[in-house]
């Protein structure tokens, strides 16, 4: 097999993140976009020891789980949505699987079963974003002015979005609005690799309940005197649309990151925010503000968070990575109090807004990095809850966590693989899982939400045990303990370096690692996999002589390797 081959299989495993795989002669080949039971061509990409990574071209014969229609025309260009071509019954029961299987695979459930509660459903399976970060593009290489989604696979080509089944029409027109006023204007589209051009993104929120929306068009400020911004917003609120346009702003971004980031936002018309409705509080929602994208699923979410969390009265909670606030203001009512943690400023001021919007007054939000603001709490928590980005939580951020030894914690994670990382090292500080479950915030995707309940293992009774040293009866003599110490001591791991040094010093000459390797191999000794091994040499392999054959079998056998 080499690189650009064309194979063909029939997936037979599939793993979060949407990966599929299958045996080719001596080699697993994984195919990303590609599902359980399909038969499927790809084309080889990259190659590694035992492994290769295969290119989707076609699926010639579908998988018996392929039972829905796609309601979407985008679908099969458009990189968004995956699952389309599945019932919600059957997209239900695909992440539920990958989620348990995640979980069965870092969690010893025979030291400490936990109770799998499933996966819940969203209540609304279509136009059910409250949130849509559009990019400006082309559809190909030099091709015209597009505005929507990154094509399947590709980071530059977008997909002009017309009929976005996940969310409401409202967006499908501003959208539209949008490219036909920026074409007109012959308005140039930021390249990123060439740094240069105007138009970004166009980000435009709804609120769920009161319909109101916000619109923000994000550009750099390369010749932003052709973009004539009244013109823009007027031909905006005279769009005909379901719901009402509550603002407009344009945020001036000249990052080099791919991301919605403000150096500088105005406000153009309107209101600078909307307001929704989760579990009958009410949150004020600003352009930059975490707020779960699906409002509805949202609900089934905190509710079954904050069953998670349980008898919290008169108990300090922790909310981390808080957002704008919306747990936190949940376990409110039912705590002595809530400390809220956001790193987003922007954030932790609509959070306070909503606490008193929400009449809350035992709640207190703090703007900064989680990681350097627990130090300065003078409250200790009784419980936490954690809600954190999709990368986790930073490693010394989750070390002084663990260091509260709170008896219960509640895990709230988007990317389930980040959660099995931490999930490792809770585990290793004497936390297990007792509960989880998984909520589906993002139908037709393969992204899903998972929360969990951990709990502190703690000694069920305390056993003491009085051990006195010395010679005579009933001690323990000393020299008894180095000697079993010695017969426990683990083996110094031997390494290349060290072979290396011992044949100079004794032989005066030098050997190459690859020739160590090249004995160890021809020995039958264990080997270990190198990260940057490759598949096919430039040049043939030089292989050791007769005299440092010899000399490295002496220093293997010198280290109690042979």
């Amino acid at each position: 097999m080499k690189k650009h081959d064309i194979v063909e299989g029939i997936i037979d495993t599939y793993d979060f993140p949407n990966k599929g795989s299958f045996m080719a002669k001596d080699r697993r080949v994984t195919v990303k976009g590609a599902l359980k039971g399909q038969k499927i061509s790809c084309m080889i990409t990259k190659l590694r020891k035992g492994k290769a990574e295969g290119r989707l071209l076609e699926v010639l014969e579908p998988s018996d789980i392929e039972d829905g229609e796609p309601c979407c025309s985008h679908f099969g260009f458009c990189g968004g949505c995956t699952y389309q071509m599945l019932s919600y019954e059957n997209q239900l029961k695909l992440k539920s699987e990958l989620v348990k299987n995640l979980l069965d695979g870092v969690i010893d459930s025979k030291l400490h079963p936990y109770e799998w509660e499933g996966i819940i459903g969203s209540p609304v399976t279509s136009g059910y974003r409250n949130k849509m970060e559009f990019s400006f593009g082309d559809e190909y290489k030099d091709g015209p002015l597009a505005l929507g989604l990154h094509k399947k696979n590709s980071t530059y080509d977008i997909v002009n979005i017309k009929d976005c089944s996940i969310v409401s029409n409202d967006y499908n027109k501003i959208v539209a609005y949008t490219l036909a006023f920026c074409q007109k204007a012959n308005l140039p589209y930021y390249k990123k690799m060439q740094h240069t051009g105007l138009l970004r993104h166009l980000v435009v929120r709804q609120s769920y309940t009161t319909k109101e929306i916000l619109v923000n068009l994000v550009t750099t400020t390369q010749n932003i005197e052709s973009l004539d911004l009244s013109a823009y917003v007027t031909g905006l609120c005279d769009l005909p649309l379901e719901g009402k346009i509550a603002g407009i702003l344009h945020t001036e971004n000249d990052s080099l990151a791919d991301a919605v980031i403000s150096d500088r936002t105005t406000l153009l018309y309107g209101e600078e925010y909307i307001y929704e409705e989760i579990l009958g509080l009410t949150f004020k929602i600003s352009p930059f503000s975490f707020f779960q994208t699906n409002t509805k699923s949202a609900e089934r979410l905190y509710d079954k968070a904050r069953s998670y969390v349980g008898e919290t009265k008169d108990k300090v909670i922790f909310d981390l990575y808080s957002g704008t606030g919306t747990i936190a203001q949940m376990l409110s009512p039912v705590a002595k109090k809530v400390i809220g943690v956001e790193i987003v400023e922007e954030a932790v001021i609509a959070a306070r807004e909503n606490a008193k919007l929400n009449n809350l007054s035992n709640c207190e939000f703090i703007a900064g990095d989680v990681l350097k603001v627990i130090d300065d709490i003078k409250e200790k928590p009784d419980i936490i809850v954690l809600d954190p980005p999709r990368d986790g939580i930073n490693p010394k951020a989750l070390a002084k966590i663990i260091n509260y030894g709170v008896d219960e914690i509640v895990y709230i994670s988007c990317k389930p693989t980040s959660l099995i990382r931490d999930l490792a090292t809770f585990q290793e500080n004497g936390y297990y899982v007792k509960r989880a479950c998984a909520v589906d915030q993002f139908v037709g995707t393969v992204h899903v939400e998972t929360v969990v309940m951990l709990s502190h293992k703690k000694p069920d009774s305390v056993i003491n045990v009085k051990v006195e040293f010395g010679e005579g009866e009933g001690k323990v003599p000393l020299d008894n303990i180095a000697k079993r110490a010695a017969a426990y001591k683990p083996k110094e791991r031997v390494t290349y370096k060290m072979i290396k040094e011992y044949i100079e010093a004794k032989y005066g000459f030098k050997v190459h690692t690859a020739y160590i390797a090249e004995v160890k191999r021809d020995l039958g000794l264990p080997m270990y996999d190198a990260p940057n091994a490759v598949e096919e040499l430039k040049q043939p392999r030089k292989h050791p002589t007769v005299e440092k054959v010899e000399a490295i079998k002496d220093a293997l056998g010198y280290f109690d390797l042979i």
